[in-house]
């Protein structure tokens, strides 16, 4: 194992929150120089927040596999920098189905981040299950449009184009190969996480994936059980087994 990647909400949180597990993983993890590199739907603003706060970290892939953050050293300073993975056409058809998508809906909003996405937009989920007939419009409306969409723990993503956070690992490894596919692994727990799952050669669910794994078509290769392995407890055994 020379690289971990993972989602992040309710994989490396646990119940909506960072424990000190999360914690322990990244040292368990520099303490075997293996580099965690998060993988998450939530927006480019959070990247950077986690990037400047938690030095441990210098890589976090943003909005669902659409923007990588990462940290450069310049006069021994860390210094932030991002790169996009989508095309500026997408972008560009992005914002015009966004404000059509709140012209139709009104009483939709967006989510409290979206002020720092992207390459993709989110709706809160909790606004959605509220509504379920909205939601199977909404979905319709996304459709129709050829736009893409997915649900995390916490948000319904859409994107135009080819984004995907299998897509993302695999441009990130070819820019910046630390190492291959196959001597990484890949922890995950929820549906925007399925591209991964399908593709990638070592994947691991923590064991709340079970609240959702009926709605999956392709699952995890090793899937965790019990509540002593859910988020960051399952991922954090999981690698102290793996790395002794």
């Amino acid at each position: 194992m020379k690289a971990v990647f993972s989602d992040f909400d309710g994989t490396l949180t646990l119940n909506d929150e960072l424990t000190v597990d999360f914690f322990k993983i990244l040292e368990l993890l520099k303490g075997h120089s293996v580099p965690l590199i998060i993988c998450t739907g939530r927006s480019k603003s959070w990247a950077h927040f986690l990037l400047t706060h938690i030095h441990d970290l210098d890589y976090v892939i943003s909005e669902g596999g659409g923007t990588l953050s990462f940290v450069t050293k310049r006069n021994g300073r860390r210094v932030l920098s991002d790169k996009s993975f989508v095309p500026a056409g997408d972008l560009e058809k992005l914002r015009d189905v966004s404000e059509r998508l709140l012209k139709k809906f009104p009483e939709i909003v967006l989510s409290v981040d979206s002020f720092g996405r992207e390459a993709d937009r989110a709706i809160e989920l909790e606004d959605l299950k509220s509504n379920p007939q909205m939601q199977k419009e909404v979905c319709a409306f996304f459709d129709a449009e050829g736009v893409h969409y997915s649900t995390s723990n916490v948000h319904m993503n859409y994107w135009c184009g080819e984004v995907s956070k299998m897509k993302a690992l695999e441009l990130f490894l070819k820019e910046y190969p630390i190492a291959k596919m196959e001597e990484t692994v890949f922890f995950g727990d929820s549906l925007n996480d399925e591209s991964v799952f399908k593709d990638h050669p070592h994947t691991v669910g923590v064991s709340n994936i079970e609240k959702v794994k009926s709605r999956f078509k392709h699952l995890p290769k090793v899937i965790l059980e019990g509540s002593e392995s859910a988020g960051p407890l399952g991922v954090l055994s999981y690698l102290e087994s793996s790395l002794k």
